[in-house]
């Protein structure tokens, strides 16, 4: 493994541990959805590029690019989506206006 591999892996299994354990301290669900953002917006595609310089250029580097592509377009996304339906759900937001 190169080095710049090994500090990109490194360094993403770092953010996704950090957000674990602040997720594990999180008491609401928005705070979770906030911890939460850097594991799959900075955590997975640092682990992912690391892996295609391991592996080098090849289909399953296409796969691992392919699904971290998919997981950081979709992540903030989804987490938005979560979060507005939590934050209906408290009433902080007004029913009636349109998403």
């Amino acid at each position: 493994m190169t080095l710049a591999a090994q500090i990109l892996v490194f360094a993403g299994v770092f953010v996704v541990l950090a957000s674990a354990v602040g997720l594990l301290r999180a008491r609401d669900l928005l705070t979770r959805l906030h911890l939460l953002t850097p594991a799959t917006t900075l955590g997975a595609p640092l682990i992912g590029v690391g892996l295609v310089l391991v592996n080098g250029v090849h289909l399953g580097s296409g796969a691992i690019l392919a699904t971290v592509v998919l997981l950081a377009v979709t992540s903030p996304i989804l987490q938005s989506a979560t979060a507005r339906l939590e934050a209906r759900h408290r009433g902080e937001i007004d029913e009636d206006l349109p998403s």
